[in-house]
């Protein structure tokens, strides 16, 4: 027998009636009622009731214990007089015979049971006892049963779990290093992994044909909501003589299953998920991230907008603006407020304002004035609007329309309540750009992921607009949360030295900031691809948390300080010597 327990407190049932039993946990609820004392008692797997009588010495053992001390029990198993349908052990209860005490808790800085109404930096200088409670301890369950079902997965697909290094180089990735010193080679540095891209490449150079990990990725970045700053998990993969198309049976697969069981109730989009080109992801939906819940779809209404008769979009047509539409179904009615909200937002964000046409019971509001009977039918037609529809009109420079167009695409969808909240929407973005132009110098420069191979290779390099270009480069997304990025990687030589000639690197660049890659891409390379969705991403979404916090053990906070560890930290003089270094605030 364990020298602290012979069940859990999730464990006894109706058939346990009458058994003694010894349980060990936390006190997470006492209730005196002067001849009873009743006391919760919680461990990792649930919660047990145990009965203390006023006339056992016990009483005055267990009076002054506060919550979330520590106890042991040694008792029998009863039925409970007024049985709790909502707890599974709740047709019991302990008559308590023995109490051991292990550790008595002092006064709390953040409560364990109820609401949590504490500021966040105290529950994060606290988290150990945050942790404690059952939403965010269920929080953390969950993401390990989605991780124990992604490895399943993959070893499934005939995938090997392998382990990159922690200490390396500067990574090409994009955002800043953690950077290390090294005491062995005074005056250099290591680099934490941003995340293992050029590792897993190399293993396909050496032949290892199918690869995941679980693998913590750290980025010097801001933190966001749905961003946790220093650190990161994600399910790492790359497969060997592989296209778009295989990547996308596997994540398809791995991804699918995982939001299939733990949904919770929610529909989930079934493979094969649809794919979206970028260029058409910008233009319907604003982003490249789209949140597909909303079934509203932008249109472009520049060429609408020629000689319509309203003065102010012909004038920005004219002039090379783009005007887009957004039909607002059922909204016709609404009173002039609701319109001029959208208006006035668009005044605040610089866009000059939003004009509008709203159908209701046969008239026409809003800029109709200035359109035609023909050119009302020919708005009515083009941009699918009936009577008792509105259509929202805005314009802009080609570079700010798209974006600002997607926010109002999904404002107006919340206003009307069009969200699809009981699902799970995936797709695909593809064809990403694989250059685009500096909009300050004009130069040609990598648009997202410079070992991407060019779809049509060297030729396209050598014959096509840098800025025609696509890119074999993907992103899953899910309700407008990028999930996972990916690509059929660029394995030869010849067209990676040919795309950085392009944006400007001669031979000698790529040869000093990728050596290693590029050297084994001389060697034999197979063609590979591969992707990498983010754990803490897809447990958020799962959850439904609005903040990524809470569904990591143990986070930053918004400076990327840890307030329990008290990190980062002031080095002693003794170790800045030995690393060779020298602190100049």
């Amino acid at each position: 027998m364990n020298e602290y327990r012979t069940h859990t407190c999730g464990e006894l049932r109706a058939e346990h009636i009458g058994q003694k039993v010894k349980l060990a946990g936390w006190i997470h609820r006492k209730r005196n009622l002067g001849n009873l004392c009743f006391i919760d008692l919680r461990d990792h797997y649930g919660i047990t009731q145990c009965v203390f009588d006023s006339s056992s010495d016990l009483f005055d053992k267990i009076k002054d214990l506060r919550v979330e001390s520590v106890i042991g029990i040694v008792g029998k198993v009863a039925a409970r007089e007024s049985v709790n349908k909502n707890m599974p052990t709740g047709d019991i209860e302990i008559k308590a015979e023995e109490v051991i005490v292990y550790s008595a808790a002092d006064v709390l800085p953040v409560q364990v049971v109820g609401e949590c109404n504490e500021p966040e930096e105290l529950r994060l200088k606290y988290r150990f006892l945050d942790l404690r409670r059952e939403k965010i301890h269920n929080n953390i369950l969950l993401r390990c049963k989605v991780i124990s079902e992604m490895r399943r997965l993959m070893h499934e697909q005939g995938f090997n779990e392998y382990q990159t290094p922690i200490l390396t180089a500067s990574s090409p990735e994009g955002a800043r290093d953690f950077l290390v010193p090294s005491r062995l080679n005074p005056g250099k540095f290591y680099a934490l992994p941003q995340a293992p891209q050029q590792f897993k490449q190399l293993l396909m150079v050496s032949g290892f044909d199918r690869y995941f990990q679980i693998a913590p990725c750290f980025r010097d970045e801001d933190p966001r909501a749905d961003r946790s700053p220093g650190e990161f998990y994600q399910l790492d993969m790359e497969m060997s003589f592989a296209t778009q198309e295989d990547v996308f049976k596997v994540i398809e697969h791995t991804m699918g299953t995982v939001f299939n069981e733990f949904a919770n109730g929610k529909t989930v989009t079934q493979a094969p998920f649809i794919r979206i080109p970028f260029r058409e992801a910008m233009l319907k939906y604003g982003s490249d991230k789209p949140d597909l819940r909303n079934p509203l779809i932008i249109a472009d209404a520049t060429e609408f907008f020629n000689n319509s008769g309203f003065g102010v979009y012909d004038g920005k047509a004219a002039a090379g603006e783009q005007i887009r539409a957004i039909k607002a179904p059922n909204a016709g009615s609404k009173p002039r407020s609701f319109f001029d909200k959208f208006d006035a937002y668009a005044k605040e964000q610089g866009m000059g304002g939003m004009a509008y046409v709203a159908f209701n019971n046969g008239e026409a509001k809003g800029i109709a004035k200035f359109f035609s009977t023909e050119k009302l039918a020919e708005l009515k037609q083009k941009f699918d609007v009936s009577d008792g529809d509105a259509v929202f009109f805005m314009g802009g420079a080609k570079k700010v329309i798209n974006k600002f167009a997607g926010t109002v695409r999904n404002m107006i969808g919340e206003a009307l309540d069009l969200f699809d909240k009981n699902s799970f929407k995936l797709c695909w973005i593809v064809d990403f750009p694989f250059y685009e132009e500096n909009e300050e110098t004009g130069a040609v420069e990598f648009s997202h992921n410079p070992f991407s191979m060019p779809q049509g290779g060297l030729e396209a390099l050598n014959t096509k607009n840098p800025l025609d270009i696509l890119a074999y480069q993907f992103d899953l997304v899910c309700n407008g949360v990028e999930l996972a990025s990916g690509a059929v990687r660029n394995h030869s030589p010849e067209i990676m030295y040919r795309a950085f000639e392009i944006a400007g690197y001669d031979h000698s660049v790529v040869d000093n900031k990728f050596g290693g890659l590029i050297s084994a891409f001389k060697f034999g390379a197979p063609p590979h691809a591969g992707c990498a969705p983010g754990i803490d991403r897809t447990v958020m979404l799962l959850l439904d948390e609005p903040i990524i916090r809470d569904v990591i053990l143990f986070p930053l906070n918004g400076k990327a300080q840890d307030l329990m560890m008290q990190a980062p930290n002031t080095a002693t003089a003794e170790q800045l010597k030995e690393l060779h270094i020298e602190i100049k605030l």
